[in-house]
């Protein structure tokens, strides 16, 4: 594309920088909008889009590990000349930040904005800092306070978004020694408080707990409403019922749009307000890095982080949410945090589901079990999975170690849960319609009794009656439908004949982790690319038969 064209429609300015660091605070300042959710140009690396007149900002994800680097490295290389970017790090770590991130950079047009302003300390000269970094540089270089961006500079950088690309200069190649450190780190300010946050324990509680927390309330309130909101549709069910067979399937049945409205709202909707607000609170005050970084060890060997774990715990809400919520991560770890979501989170429908099916077998202390499984095997899965740049020791974090916390911007917390719930309703409900229909209309063509029918002689390969064929394709199609597929409509007795501990779990772990459900595969395609919604798909079920198999007959010589 030339820069002449370019002029005429738009002019992009990615922005780069390290997790945290104040970049969507400067951009909500900059442009005063929510963002529009995009994948960068040729590939999965999901950013969010500002527009602002013919000025184009794209918030690409926080570099969080080494690895990131090489990752937005490859996607920017279908950057035109034409587009500028702007480095965003730290003041008090400047050179150390700037080095991670010039490599990216080099030779293309743009500047550099140093934020946390006020973690400078008062006696510095910042003027004559600034103006040796950016000599040293050759590019602007800004000095604010994200969280209250002086009106002055934020006109200066709108001045350089919209500025034909032959007047900006560009990034040198630079080796890291040769970059000055404007501002002298400052002092240590971390209080008890956060070096007792720091303790890996204390990390894991403080990722666990609040999570935990909110899948249990956002469903118990779902649950005690479920009722009553199915009373209300349950007059135009009636009357669904009275159309022409395609059309009762379709809207209403056991997978008609109508029918299936009450997840949507109950389950869904509240999960994902209640998790965006923890971690915009998490994000806000610097807690995730501080969790972050107390986990990092403990989890990179299986190739995800801390955040990756919140993500985990959300998708025991709901997997589409999560999944949307990961598009923090780089296309790299972002693969690990899907996948990790998709086979190890048992949402809230096929959570009860599960534990209704160890109850109604007489088996309700199994529920514990089943988790246990659910974990040990995911971090199998994911250790021998993901990819290996992840897992090694020198995948080190970029992200600061002694940053204190602080206090939440409740304007900037806000703006993302805000954001967050635009883009689930964006994603979510046309991806939950289209699935609602074509669920009923396979169900309604008699091609999941066809699918049951063809996988009925496998199941003696996992030790398992032919009838439980049913409920693994129902739990692919959608979570709770491994209880559709085992028990009898009042879900209180097996209507299957599982009379072993070791068939009970192989039939609810198959069932339930073989595939993600349909609205679960839908996202992922949308969010990655059906390219990487069909590899994980096919590795999902390799490994996923391949645990069952191991319950299924290990269990067998047990019991």
């Amino acid at each position: 594309m030339s820069t002449q064209s370019q002029t005429a429609t738009t002019l992009t300015t990615v922005l780069l920088g390290l997790e945290n660091v104040g970049k969507t605070q400067l951009l909500a300042s900059l442009v005063g909008k929510l963002p529009l959710p995009e994948n960068f140009r040729g590939s999965t690396l999901a950013c969010e889009t500002y527009r602002d007149g013919k000025a184009k900002w794209i918030d690409t994800p926080g570099l969080h590990r080494e690895s990131e680097t090489a990752t937005t490295r490859a996607a920017l290389a279908s950057i035109e000349e034409s587009d500028r970017i702007a480095l965003i790090a730290r003041a008090s770590r400047a050179s150390e930040e700037l080095a991670s991130l010039l490599p990216i950079a080099a030779g293309r047009p743009g500047f550099v904005i140093l934020t946390f302003a006020d973690e400078i300390p008062a006696a510095e000269n910042s003027a004559d800092s600034l103006t040796a970094l950016q000599e040293k540089l050759g590019v602007p270089v800004f000095l604010i306070d994200a969280r209250k961006p002086p009106a002055a500079i934020l006109a200066s950088l709108r001045s350089l978004a919209n500025a034909p690309v032959s007047e900006l200069t560009h990034f040198p190649v630079i080796a890291p020694s040769e970059i000055p450190a404007p501002f002298a780190a400052a002092p240590d300010r971390r209080t008890w408080l956060d070096k007792f946050v720091s303790f890996p324990l204390v990390a894991l509680a403080l990722l666990f707990l609040p999570a935990a927390i909110a899948v249990v309330q956002a469903n118990r309130i779902a649950d005690a409403l479920f009722d009553s909101v199915k009373s209300l549709l349950d007059p135009a069910l009636a009357q669904i019922a009275t159309w022409p067979s395609l059309l009762a399937a379709l809207f209403g049945g056991d997978y008609g749009l109508v029918s299936m409205f009450p997840f949507l709202i109950l389950y869904a909707a509240p999960t994902i307000l209640v998790f965006s607000a923890i971690l915009a609170i998490y994000k806000s005050t610097g807690l995730i890095e501080k969790i972050s970084v107390a986990l990092h060890p403990y989890l990179r060997p299986f190739g995800i982080g801390g955040r990756d774990l919140v993500r985990v715990m959300m998708g025991f809400g709901c997997n589409v949410p999560a999944i949307i919520s990961s598009r923090a991560c780089t296309s790299c770890s972002r693969g690990a945090c899907v996948s990790a979501i998709s086979f190890g989170s048992a949402c809230s429908y096929q959570l009860p589901a599960t534990l209704a099916v160890f109850a109604a077998a007489g088996m309700a202390g199994m529920g514990l079990t089943y988790l246990a499984v659910l974990s040990i095997t995911t971090l199998i899965y994911l250790r021998f999975t993901t990819p290996r740049a992840l897992r090694l020791a020198t995948n080190k974090l970029l992200i600061p170690e002694a940053s204190p916390l602080r206090r939440p911007s409740w304007l900037a917390v806000w703006r993302e849960t805000a954001g967050t719930l635009k883009q689930f309703v964006i994603m979510a409900f046309p991806i939950f319609i289209g699935i609602c229909f074509a669920a009923a209309a396979l169900a309604w063509l008699g091609v999941l009794d066809a699918l049951s029918k063809a996988l009925t002689p496998l199941m003696a390969l996992f030790n398992l009656p032919g009838e439980a064929a049913t409920a693994i394709v129902l739990g692919s199609i959608r979570k709770d439908g491994l209880a559709i597929g085992l028990l009898d409509s009042e879900w209180g007795a097996l209507k299957v004949a599982l009379t072993t501990p070791a068939q009970v779990l192989t039939a609810v772990y198959l069932a339930g982790v073989l595939l993600p459900c349909l609205v679960t595969l839908v996202t992922i395609g949308r969010e990655m690319k059906w390219k990487f919604a069909v590899k994980l798909c096919a590795r999902q079920m390799a490994w996923a038969a391949g645990f069952s198999l191991i319950i299924a007959w290990a269990g067998h010589l047990m019991f």
